[in-house]
């Protein structure tokens, strides 16, 4: 006689429930780089974000310097570090090794991107691995070899979504479909791309869930406090930028008034995110505290109190 079947039984407990909060930072390049970005590190740590991620040179230009940051950040900080990773131009072998790497260095989050491709090339992806996608898969199928050492867990993956159509897409239909095959090859989050436009986001997303998405949508937030910041991430996004935004900051007549137009903008903007459903957001700090603070402040973001993940260590 078999066992009668177990019940859950009501547990009736309050569950908090905060908009996710996360930081992208990319490696230092020389030493007052990274003193800056230390400092930078040190002030964003006592807003206990979900995690930080740490950028990733097309074909591992800064393989090196990132790694070194990721172990920094697991050893000497509280935060949770979120490894980016692009697949052109390199082997799968090479691929493989930096997987194996970056599991080994204790991160348990990796942002699987498609890169772009080297200067002077034909734009083209090149190397074994052409596709976003297709590095998903590969993971995947590390982390189940490594299922022992990680204790049966899982490494979260992240992957890009676009609120405004890709340089390379013919249609916004295709960006959806791309997401919906990283999302079946194990992808667990998507973060978007800079967006000028809380319109843009709730497009996507309502499109991405009648497609058959359900992975949560981050929205990827810049402070738009630089004029010459905006005009050139929008030429290397291939969007539009707000031009209200813009004429008002380039007619600001001091920096401090600048700073503050900025600001009020990119709250308008992140709350019309949350607004239209977003489950947190994803600030591109370009390795600067000051406008992330000031954007955190001002949104009143819930934020849980800080855990205690490491023993801070000195640095000889």
């Amino acid at each position: 006689m078999s066992p009668p079947t177990p019940t859950l039984p009501y547990i009736d407990a309050e569950i908090t429930n905060h908009p996710a909060l996360s930081y992208e930072l990319f490696p230092p390049r020389n030493a007052q780089a990274e003193e800056t970005l230390w400092r930078t590190i040190r002030e964003l740590e006592s807003t206990a974000p979900d995690y930080v991620s740490v950028t990733y040179g097309a074909g591992g230009s800064n393989q090196g310097t990132a790694l070194e940051l990721l172990e920094r950040l697991q050893n000497e900080t509280r935060l949770r570090p979120l490894a980016h990773l692009t697949c052109v131009g390199s082997s799968g072998v090479e691929l493989a090794r930096t997987i194996e790497a970056i599991i080994g260095r204790g991160v348990r989050g990796i942002l699987a991107l498609r890169g772009d491709a080297p200067a002077g090339s034909s734009g083209r992806p090149s190397g074994e691995l052409r596709y976003a996608q297709q590095l998903v898969e590969l993971i995947r199928r590390i982390e189940r070899q490594r299922t022992a050492h990680l204790a049966a867990g899982k490494v979260a993956i992240g992957v890009a979504a676009y609120s405004s159509r890709h340089p390379e897409s013919p249609s916004f239909e295709h960006d959806v479909e791309v997401l919906l095959a990283k999302q079946s090859s194990g992808a667990d989050f998507a973060i978007t791309q800079i967006f000028f436009d809380a319109n843009d986001y709730s497009s996507l997303l309502r499109r991405a869930r009648q497609a058959g998405v359900h992975i949560p949508i981050i929205p990827g937030i810049m402070p738009l406090t630089s004029v010459r910041r905006l005009d050139r991430l929008a030429q290397l996004a291939g969007i539009d930028v707000d031009l209200a935004v813009r004429d008002r900051l380039a007619s600001a007549g001091d920096d401090s008034t600048r700073q503050r137009i900025g600001i009020q903008a990119t709250v308008d903007l992140a709350n019309a995110a949350l607004d239209a459903g977003a489950p947190g957001l994803h600030v591109y700090t370009f390795n600067e505290h000051v406008s992330a603070l000031q954007l955190l402040e001002k949104l009143q973001l819930p934020r849980p109190a800080a855990p205690v993940r490491h023993k801070v260590l000195a640095r000889a």
